[in-house]
């Protein structure tokens, strides 16, 4: 059996399997998460039906990979639901309470947690209580067995848990993010999760692609000699950035130093960055008020160092002579125009997979890249006071 077209003995062998595993199974496990929150769709209809009635504010929280799931769902969550949203980290939250929450002002907490046993996850819900005259708390996890998944349950608390296999083995963090995105878009909109099963059913096929028709392209990709690498998105996909940056830097032990950024925000300086060496990733959008200015950002990289290779995942046909590389996703097909905010679920596939083969060929291991254990799967070492 393989994964990722390589056997199992071998990625057993080099440290990979439950990475490689994980990856792959994405596009299966967003089908279950689509199933799951259908199945349980009045309960979460009751509870954010009555929660949207009275709250005025909506934070979107997490620690570290999970902090970044806010970033992609923030816009949608507001739009949707018509409801002031901000995504702020749990890193944030702890230090700074005073900050994020208002005792006067009703809000939901949406708290993102793989294990949800790291120190800010509860310590993030127990000070929205004590700073909130009235605060909801919406958790979405992958593990039952949590001590987020366990807070207290009253009429203020809705958990909603991911199937089993999203909750990641490996070090990094791919079907939990991804799941817990597509959880919490789905949600954002949940008066209409009925009318969604097309753009669920179109994201996995888009996932089988990457993963059928791409992976060698992406192989090689990864396999390049960069030292450096560059994450560009817009909206959504600026989350997907974050987290294949993160991503990226978690797999190759810091051997690989990177930087995420929006497409207009990178002529502010960032840009500075790029040199030969340099690996640049475009996610690019599929709404073309927003596509315009994605392509004159890529257009304008003949100005300054040429990077290593500039390499771009679309499903629309990008016209630029500036990438060196473009993952289409299918357009031929008779699948669903998906929404933008859908993008990220399927597009952060790619910087999984550069990490993913950029830690082989550092000679490292995919499911424990971290050599001095400066990184653990659970953080450690927080004290909270």
């Amino acid at each position: 059996m393989k994964y990722l077209n390589i056997q199992n003995t071998e990625l057993k062998a080099k440290g990979a399997f439950e990475t490689a595993r994980e990856i792959e199974g994405q596009p299966d496990l967003w089908l279950k998460i689509f199933e799951k929150l259908a199945s349980e769709n009045d309960a979460i209809t009751k509870f954010l039906d009555m929660t949207l009635s009275k709250v005025r504010k909506i934070l979107l929280t997490g620690a570290g990979t999970s902090a970044y799931i806010g970033c992609s769902v923030e816009g949608a969550m507001q739009r949707n639901t018509g409801i002031t949203t901000l995504s702020v980290p749990t890193t944030h939250l702890v230090s700074h309470p005073q900050d994020y929450f208002e005792y006067a002002t009703p809000m939901l907490l949406v708290s993102f947690a793989r294990s949800g046993n790291s120190p800010e996850s509860v310590a993030a819900v127990k000070l929205a209580d004590k700073h909130c005259k009235k605060c909801f708390h919406l958790i979405i996890t992958c593990n039952e067995d949590g001590d987020l998944a366990n807070y207290d349950q009253n009429n203020n608390v809705h958990v909603f848990l991911l199937p089993p296999d999203s909750n990641d083995k490996s070090l990094a963090m791919t079907g939990s993010y991804s799941g817990m995105l597509l959880s919490a878009l789905l949600m954002s909109d949940y008066k209409n999760i009925s009318n969604l099963g097309p753009t669920i059913n179109t994201l996995s096929k888009y996932g089988k692609e990457i993963l059928s028709e791409k992976l060698n392209q992406i192989q090689d990709i990864g396999q390049l000699p960069f030292k450096r690498a560059v994450f560009l998105g817009s909206g959504p996909q600026y989350g997907t950035a974050m987290e294949s940056s993160l991503k990226l830097q978690e797999l190759s032990d810091g051997a690989i130093v990177c930087k995420n950024d929006s497409y207009l925000g990178f002529r502010h300086g960032p840009k500075a960055v790029v040199d030969e060496e340099t690996l640049v990733v475009y996610y690019f959008s599929n709404v073309e008020s927003v596509l315009r200015y994605e392509i004159d950002l890529v257009n304008g990289m003949v100005e300054g160092k040429k990077p290593l290779r500039g390499v771009g995942i679309s499903v629309k046909t990008i016209d630029s002579a500036n990438i060196d590389e473009l993952i289409l996703l299918d357009t031929a097909s008779k699948l669903v125009e998906i929404e933008e905010q859908y993008l990220p679920v399927v597009m952060v596939m790619l910087g999984q997979l550069i990490g993913f083969y950029k830690s082989l060929s550092l000679g490292l291991e995919p499911d424990s890249p971290s050599t001095t254990g400066a990184i653990s799967r659970v953080v450690k070492g927080v004290n909270i006071y």
